[in-house]
């Protein structure tokens, strides 16, 4: 049947294994190109639609506003049809992308007093009422009681229930609301009707959702910001007394917009805060900078990305040159008998490109078409990426086999038993390589990888640059050491270390091609294991600085007590109380505490600080608190305290770390002052938000704080483990309502605390910044990175397994004629292959370890951390799975050797090799 078939398949099956070797690769190399980006697209994606869907509506949605006067006769009527107009009008792609678009009028809160004859409008802190009129409302509301709003001789309101609960309005309460400044005028608004939302979720309610707010004077406690809802005829007619401001309002649609529109997203809110669709309107977003730091994000990642794909595909080349470099050996004789029939090298290389085009390029084809089945864009290189794929695999044979050519030889040469110096061509090439990677370094540290105009393809195979000149110099210091272990070994009994070492050192199978490939392999995977390693050893500091515990509680005052209620919770271990104050004002000491000179203001922590002890050696976080802050006793004078940085030079202390008695300053607690001396200088702690730049810490056993105006703890932080969540939260929403009850002196079930009560667990927190932005593709990078690193390095031992084959066929076959046995065969390879991997394994591994050193701000691994620099972090488990790889590569390469010698028969191995 053979017969039967055309010259290239025939060939093309009799040496279906090289062919069939290389098809894989290719198919590989393509399923890479093709499906990577797809993947690192689509969670790129994914990551910016999480990111954008999150944002306050404040920030996420763009909105056009509009101030009129009453001279102006404001009709809202007709600004309400100016919505799709206006959309229209924006720059692209910014009119595809909007999903929803509201207009509404508003009357304040802002410059609006509120009187009525309801009793939650009168006294020291009314309520802040809105006047709202917006379009389409009423489709998302059910009316309880009353009507909806039909403004004809006066101006109408509907209130939702809650607010009508809390501020006590009913059906036909009069409201009255004042302009103040230059608009003097008042307008009487009537409640006719009462609703619910339908959706109190939808967007539609933004801007109209019931607030806690405090009070002007804070000796007055919190009111509330509630909307009265009316008609577009009625928020007309009260605009053109107290004045109005206009709101379209338009939401991009997060499913619409891809990772790759960022950059047009951006050039168009540009565009419009210069030009604006008509004069007058004014843009407000922050949708614009919240896109332009997850692009920041998104260039650092794609730049990661390209370095462990530069190092994949870097191996993938280096394996399909050395299986074409494997298959052009083994018909050696097959071209040397063509050129001595006079064929020329063109017709070789056209001979097996007959071969090489009836296999490779479905197998190329069968890569993309897997590829392509991966969720996510396509890249706007994969046809290209995917035609050089398909033309490195398919040409790879013809021309090493046209190189291999060039000058035919008939003698064949025992090429083991010479040592060839190396040529001045080739320590030229290397010394190239060697200096390509010394100056992509210099340059690395001097652009950085993530680059607006995207990656530079020399940049990122830099780190590849380096592992082949690493493994280049490995192949000259490697071969007089082996020597020497082999001089040493013929002292012994044993045949088999000889032999083995013997050839190794003579460089087989200690070759410039396993070896790189191996260097660049194990490279990659090591360089990614430390990044890795590195990423999540900051996100663990950021998690003990921010949450400081097992567990941290936020919430409102409460009473002293709250701390005891919460440690007799079970899996509660011990509770350390925080009273937590912002923008505190900063002061030069004097020496009646009044306060000199202002120094700005600070962020004031106080702790308890033996409790504190407690839960940070119960959590397992080591903060290095000071003593100052932990000895236990009030403190006459100015207490220690731990303070940033930038207090230490507001107030004249010294630099991290270092104490600095005398200097001082004074802040305040709660209302009162107190005075202290800086103890310790510190850029962090717990509890502190790593992004906090000036804060003060005092320990509350150490203040002298009266009977009469206690310290109030806000925030809680615990220790233990299998405590319920929701228990915590009760436990502290009660004690909270407990606490306001009584400084209002009001019944506890119609207080609501300003502060939610919040529990964040270190787990969550820390779960938290995987989650965000673009750490699901940082987390496949480096998946990627460890697992294709880890199965090329597979593929390349055996690789140097098969290119010494028949060499060692033909030794073994004569060594057993002398009695070796089979297990010694099996050491035999061991000992020739331990070198390989050895040298590999430390090359390569130092490569990996010293890559994000000398990398280092290039890499812009902060910004994946949370906000903490990045330092590089070995973790030891990698040693243990490199040691692994070892193993598991020399299993791998005594079973391909099994494999390859019952194939080759080593009985016939003489006779078939006896020309060498």
């Amino acid at each position: 049947m053979n017969s039967r078939l055309p010259g290239p398949l025939r060939r093309a099956r009799v040496f279906a294994g090289y062919l069939g070797l290389l098809g894989m690769l290719g198919l590989v190399a393509a399923l890479l190109v093709t499906g990577a980006p797809r993947l690192a697209n689509g969670f790129a994606d994914d990551g910016l639609r999480h990111d954008v869907r999150d944002l306050p509506y404040q920030v996420r949605d763009l909105n056009l506003t509009a101030d009129q006067d009453p001279l102006q006769r404001p009709d809202a009527a007709a600004a309400a049809d100016q919505l799709d107009r206006y959309r229209k009008r924006l720059p692209g792609p910014l009119p595809g992308l909007v999903g929803q678009q509201w207009f509404a009028g508003r009357i304040g809160p802002k410059d609006l007093s509120v009187s009525g004859d309801a009793p939650s409008l009168r006294g020291n802190c009314p309520p802040e009422l809105q006047l709202r009129g917006q379009a389409g409302i009423e489709r998302e509301l059910r009316m309880v009681e009353g009507r909806w709003p039909v403004s004809r001789g006066g101006v109408e309101a509907a209130v939702s229930r809650e607010a009508a609960g809390i501020l006590g309005l009913r059906v036909g309460t009069l409201v009255e609301l004042s302009g103040k400044g230059f608009v003097l005028g008042s307008v009487p608004v009537r409640i006719v009707g009462i609703y619910d939302p339908v959706d109190p979720a939808a967007p539609a309610w933004d801007a109209i959702r019931l607030a806690e707010v405090p009070c002007p004077s804070p000796t007055d406690g919190t009111t509330h910001r509630a909307a009265l809802l009316t008609d577009l005829p009625g928020i007309t007619a009260a605009g053109r007394v107290l004045g109005i401001g206009y709101d379209w309002r338009y939401r991009v649609d997060e499913e619409r917009m891809t990772s790759a529109d960022i950059p047009e997203v951006l050039t168009a809110f540009a565009a419009t805060r210069r030009t604006p669709p008509e004069r007058g309107l004014v843009l407000a977003t922050g949708l614009d900078s919240g896109l332009t730091r997850f692009d920041d994000q998104l260039r650092a990642v794609r730049a990661l990305l390209a370095v462990v794909q530069a190092g994949i595909l870097a191996t993938l080349l280096g394996l399909v040159v050395l299986a074409a470099g494997l298959a052009v050996q083994r018909r050696r004789e097959e071209f040397t008998l063509l050129r001595a029939r006079g064929a020329a090298t063109a017709a070789i290389g056209a001979r097996t490109l007959r071969e090489t085009a009836v296999v490779l390029p479905f197998a190329v084809l069968a890569g993309w078409l897997l590829g392509r089945l991966a969720p996510g864009r396509p890249a706007g290189a994969e046809p290209l990426g995917v035609a050089l794929v398909l033309l490195g695999t398919t040409l790879a044979i013809p021309l090493l086999a046209v190189l291999s050519q060039r000058r035919a030889s008939f003698v064949g040469q025992r090429r083991d038993l010479v040592r060839h110096r190396p040529s001045v061509r080739r320590l030229t090439a290397e010394l190239f390589v060697l200096l390509l990677a010394v100056l992509g370094v210099l340059l690395l540290h001097r652009r950085g990888l993530s680059q607006a105009s995207g990656v530079d393809p020399y940049l990122v195979s830099v780190p590849v640059l380096l592992a082949v000149a690493a493994a280049l110099l490995a192949l000259r210091l490697v071969p007089w050491p082996l020597r020497q272990l082999g001089r040493i070994a013929a002292r012994a009994r044993t045949v088999v270390p000889f032999v083995g070492l013997a050839r190794a050192g003579r460089g087989a199978p200690v070759t410039v091609g396993p070896l790189a490939v191996l260097v660049v392999a194990i490279a990659t995977g090591v360089f990614t294991s430390v990044v890795t390693s590195t990423v999540a050893e900051a996100r663990d500091r950021v998690t003990d600085q921010e949450i400081g515990a097992d567990a941290r509680i936020t919430g409102s005052y409460s009473e002293q007590a709250t701390a005891d209620r919460l440690a007799a919770l079970p899996g509660v271990a011990a509770v350390s109380p925080l009273a937590v104050e912002v923008g505190q004002p900063l002061r030069s000491a004097t020496p009646d505490l009044l306060g000199g000179r202002d120094l700005g203001q600070v962020q004031v922590l106080v702790v308890d600080g033996p409790s504190l002890a407690r839960v940070l050696a119960e959590s397992g976080v080591d903060a290095g608190v000071p003593a100052g802050l932990t000895a236990p006793g009030r403190v006459d004078g100015p207490v220690p305290a731990l303070v940033s940085p930038d207090v230490a030079d507001a107030v004249g202390a010294g630099a991290v770390g270092a104490g600095a008695v005398g200097a001082g300053a004074v802040t305040e607690v709660q209302g009162r002052r107190y005075a202290f001396r800086v103890d310790r200088v510190a850029s962090g702690f717990p509890g502190v938000a790593v992004d906090a730049r000036r804060f003060v810490v005092l320990p509350w056993q150490a203040l002298p704080v009266p009977e009469f105006q206690p310290i109030r703890a806000n925030q809680f932080l615990l220790a233990g483990e299998g405590f319920a969540p929701a228990e915590l939260t009760a436990t502290v929403d009660a004690a909270q309502r407990e606490y306001l009850a009584k400084v209002l002196a009001q019944p506890v079930e119609q207080v609501r605390p300003q502060t939610a009560v919040a529990v964040d667990t270190w787990t969550a927190h820390r779960r938290s910044l995987e989650r965000s932005g673009v750490n699901r593709l940082l987390s496949f990078t480096f998946g990627t990175g460890v697992a294709g690193a880890t199965a090329l390095a597979l593929l390349a031992v055996g690789f140097a397994v098969l290119a010494e084959a028949p060499g060692r066929g033909r030794m073994l076959s004569r060594l057993r004629t002398m009695g070796l046995s089979g297990r010694q065969g099996r050491g035999l390879l061991v000992y020739e292959l331990v070198p390989l991997l050895g040298v590999a394994v430390l090359t390569g591994g130092l490569v990996g370890v010293a890559l994000p050193r000398l990398l280092g701000p290039a890499l812009g691994l902060s910004g994946f951390t949370g906000g903490l620099p990045a330092r590089i972090h070995l973790d030891p488990l990698l040693l243990v799975a490199v040691l692994l790889l070892v193993v598991v590569a020399l299993v791998a390469a005594l079973a391909v050797e099994n494999v390859v010698n019952r194939r080759m028969r080593l009985g016939e191995v003489l006779r078939l090799g006896e020309e060498n």
